[in-house]
């Protein structure tokens, strides 16, 4: 295959905006610096340019690229090999200029990109998206083979591509590459075979394998042997993707002596400026004695590539070092020791409580040395990651702000990490399981008082939640759902209410009894689905109700709510727990406030079994894309059409339309679509009157193609069919006839609810019969297709799929089976050889020999719950 570049020539950098060298220094200077707290601790805050970058991301070196066009340099990847002619031709251009453009890069960009301040680390991962300058140290144990004698090329080629596209997207890649000793050694040890006698070659024995050839070749002369090849190879492999290279070796005096240090620096701000990526190693085959200039207590020693990698980044403002080994990230013990678990977040004070293993045969450094190194740099504001260099993407996935390897933050979040909620969630389903029903519904009417009698703290954190949105401009459908009222608590609190009732003999039911053969009887039963992932943005009163279904199916649950209803989260979070810790399950359901990536959760198949998200088409459809082992219930759309038929009762059809559109146009049962018969729009005052009733609560109108032709003067035509506005604006088109209309509810609908509107029995039962939708109504409004209304008491999502659950999501949607056989004695080998036979009959189901224990006071207590609360609607 001819790589592209051969095609379209050598790739250039997207070119950055070209402004004058004057004026560089003080554009990079307007940073704005966010409001400190009174009493905050944090004494170096993070600072952010107006476009969201990181303000250490803007340098000088940032505009290398076009200042060098401005010198009449055409081509930026062949700066690399400037010609003595190009060289003439800038100093005559302008001396006073190119004295001054190499000038500004010989400066330390910290004075630029922070005005007096100390260098701040990002905190959270989803920052590092706006790192520019980024250290990428390849440890031995990535790139060298397991012989120790040559590179893995597989894994060196993936890392360069890497690097390539990241450097061609307008980022400043540096490398701190190991590798020189074993490329090296790979020569050596052909030049050592070499030179054997014949007899040695001969001799049966092969003294040239394993650690014999490694105790044989001395490292500095491999390094020496191999740097030079290691190089060929890097520019080779970078080539491909049209980057320059070059190489920088350096040892302890280079950043232990004023002079070399300022020189190094400079040399690689040059370098950057003109898009050449710089590949830096440890010059290996010599060890001067350094000449010092500092204190060097003061400075991180440099023993090895990582602690040279850490003191590179902090000497050139890095805004990220990516430290690869062969090791997922840092563990609390070594990997393969039982209870070793994955540290995600590493705050420095954590270092104490971990256990570090032996160091890698082939690397000269271990893992102390490396989260030794992490820490050093992350006090000096640049962020860090440690990783495995072996995970395919790991240097891109990184950048994007994926769970990827060890973080290195000083942002030390209490919060526990996911998985370990997960597990906790699995155990406190478990515990659920064991309780009678009486004990689970306890924990739910609890919760339902909670929510009437806490209301005053909801609202106060409901209320700065709304602040935060007005300050976002978020749209008012999304205020629309975000907004808590004393209503919507109040119905949420009749609905949990519901669910106690109706929760007794939902977990562990019965569902067939089976007399296999004499003696054996099998059984299916309801059990729980094990651990859900709810995932939820701009609804914080679906926390408690998801909560509640959880709860009495016996379900663990974590939730993932959005950051516009942080705080109103958070207070009913605490609500749940609360009434759970009632009765010893509080871990059971738990809110993920960590910011962990939603691509990250959907990786964790061993802990979560279903999940269900409640929100925007776009997250719908995004979790269903991403998530690969993990089953999804959902729908991605909720477009729901009303038909009305040539039969339709005028009075009827405005007030049902009205209702579908407008009693809440952000909920995901709300009409989006109305289809008119034709005969209607022709014969009756049917379509004025529904319009005018639209119009006068202010929906949009837009029109079908079909409509549009028939009017002269008409509303504005729609763009596609295939919309959910989720506002007060919907399309209207004519049909020709009822099977016109399901066939277009078919083609554009979501599965969802569709209405007809008809006065004709007939008409009413084909259309129900034939759209093929979740929920299908006849003369009512869409509206209805909602848990509480269905006296589910509530949902947790309403579900377009076929399999399992579909419409509104209840209890029983959250529950499995499991068979249970019982018998005194059987083995299929009787039934093989003829001494027993099948039976195979069905028996009559009976609730009252469950195999789950429950004890009678919890059941009284149950029953005389629900009479109250029987006896209480009766009197409302």
């Amino acid at each position: 295959m001819v790589p592209i570049r051969r095609v379209l020539g050598p790739c250039a950098r997207l070119p950055l905006k070209t402004r004058k060298v004057d004026n560089i220094a003080r554009d990079s200077l307007r940073a704005e610096k966010p409001a400190i707290s009174e009493g905050s601790t944090n004494a170096h805050p993070q600072w952010y340019m107006k476009n969201g970058a990181k303000g250490a991301s803007l340098r000088v070196s940032l505009h290398g690229a076009n200042r060098a066009r401005s010198f009449g340099l055409t081509g930026c990847p062949k700066l690399a090999t400037v010609t003595s002619s190009q060289v003439n031709r800038i100093r005559h251009y302008n001396t006073h200029t190119y004295n001054d453009f190499f000038k500004r890069l010989h400066m330390d960009s910290r004075s630029i990109s922070r005005t007096g301040s100390v260098r701040a680390a990002f905190q959270h991962r989803q920052q590092l998206q706006h790192a520019q300058r980024i250290v990428v140290k390849l440890g031995s144990a990535v790139i060298t083979r397991q012989d120790g004698c040559g590179l893995a090329l597989g894994r060196l080629a993936s890392i360069v591509e890497q690097c390539a596209e990241l450097q061609n997207e307008g980022h400043e890649l540096l490398m701190v590459t190991s590798g020189a000793v074993a490329f090296g050694a790979q020569k050596m040890a052909q030049e050592l075979l070499m030179s054997l006698s014949m007899r040695q070659t001969l001799s049966g024995k092969d003294s040239l394998r394993g650690e014999e050839v490694r105790n044989t070749l001395a490292p500095r002369a491999s390094a020496a042997v191999g740097q030079s090849g290691l190089m060929s190879l890097y520019e080779a492999m970078y080539a491909q993707y049209g980057v320059k290279v070059a190489q920088i070796l350096i040892t302890k005096p280079d950043f232990y002596n004023n002079e070399t240090r300022q020189n190094l620096n400079s040399t690689i701000n040059e370098l950057i400026a003109l898009n050449i990526l710089p590949i830096i190693n440890t010059n290996d085959a010599v060890t001067p004695p350094p000449e010092l200039d500092e204190e060097v207590s003061r400075k991180l020693d440099i023993r090895d590539n990582d602690s040279l990698a850490a003191r590179l980044a902090v000497e050139v403002d890095t805004d990220l070092l990516i430290l690869m080994t062969d090791v997922d990230g840092i563990y609390n013990k070594p990997p393969g020791i039982e209870g070793a678990r994955l540290i995600d977040n590493f705050v420095p004070d954590m270092i104490s409580s971990v256990e570090f293993g032996q160091k890698s045969s082939v690397g000269t450094g271990g893992m102390d040395s490396k989260v030794k190194a992490a820490s050093w740099a992350l006090e000096r504001g640049t962020s860090v990651v440690i990783c495995n260099g072996l995970t395919q993407g790991a240097i891109k996935g990184i950048i994007q702000g994926r769970k990827i390897g060890t973080f290195f933050t000083t942002n030390n979040d209490s919060g526990l990490e996911v998985e370990v909620l997960a597990k906790n969630a699995r155990k406190g389903s478990r515990l659920l399981q064991s309780m009678g029903p009486g004990e689970r519904a306890a924990a739910i009417l609890t919760l339902a008082e909670l929510l009437e009698t806490r209301q005053p703290e909801l609202f106060e954190a409901n209320q700065r939640d709304l602040e935060e949105a007005g300050k976002v401009g978020l749209s008012s459908a999304l205020v629309s759902r975000l907004r808590l009222t004393p209503q919507k608590l109040n119905n949420l609190a009749d609905g949990l209410r519901q669910i106690a009732k109706d929760s007794k003999d939902i977990l562990g039911r019965t569902l067939s009894r089976t007399l296999i053969a004499e003696g054996m009887e099998l059984r299916q039963v309801t059990v729980p689905i094990g651990v859900l992932l709810v995932i939820f943005e701009s609804r914080p009163d679906c926390l408690p109700q998801v909560a509640a279904l959880a709860i009495a199916t016996g379900n663990g649950l974590l939730l993932k709510g959005g950051k516009e209803a942080q705080y109103s989260n958070q207070a009913l979070m605490s609500l749940v727990r609360e009434a759970l810790g009632t009765v010893g399950a509080a871990g059971a359901i738990s809110l993920v406030t960590k910011r962990d990536e939603i691509s990250d959760l959907l990786h964790l198949e061993d802990d979560i079994d279903l999940v269900i998200p409640r929100g925007s088409s776009d997250l719908v459809r995004t979790i269903q894309e991403q998530s690969r082992s993990i089953p999804v219930l959902g729908h991605a759309e909720g477009i729901c059409h009303v038909y009305v038929d040539k039969d339709a009762d005028v009075e009827k059809t405005v007030k049902i339309v009205r209702d579908a559109k407008c009693d809440y146009p952000s909920a995901c049962n709300a009409m989006e679509t109305l289809l008119i018969h034709e005969e209607i729009l022709q014969k009756s005052n049917v379509f004025n009157n529904v319009c005018q009733a639209l119009q006068r609560e202010g929906v949009k109108i837009n029109a079908g193609p079909s409509l549009a032709g028939k009017l002269t003067f008409g509303p504005p035509l729609a763009k596609t069919f295939k919309a959910e506005f989720s506002d007060l604006e919907c399309i209207v088109e004519v049909v020709r006839d009822m099977d016109e209309a399901i066939d277009h509810i078919h083609r554009y609908g979501s599965s969802h609810t569709d209405v007809i509107v008809t006065e004709n029995q007939d008409t009413a039962d084909r259309f129900l019969g034939s759209v093929d939708s979740a929920c299908v109504f006849h003369n009512v409004s869409s509206r209805f297709a909602d848990g509480f209304r269905f006296g589910l008491g509530a949902e947790v999502g309403i579900s377009t799929a076929r399999i399992h659950a579909r419409g509104p999501v209840g209890m029983e949607g959250l529950l499995t089976t499991k068979w249970i056989l019982k018998g005194d004695f059987g083995t299929a080998s009787e039934f093989t050889e003829g001494k027993r036979e099948f039976l195979h009959k069905k028996l009559p189901v009976d609730d009252g020999l469950l195999e789950h224990v429950r004890l009678l006071t919890e059941d009284e207590k149950f029953e005389h719950e629900t009479e109250l609360i029987e006896d209480e609607s009766v009197g409302q």
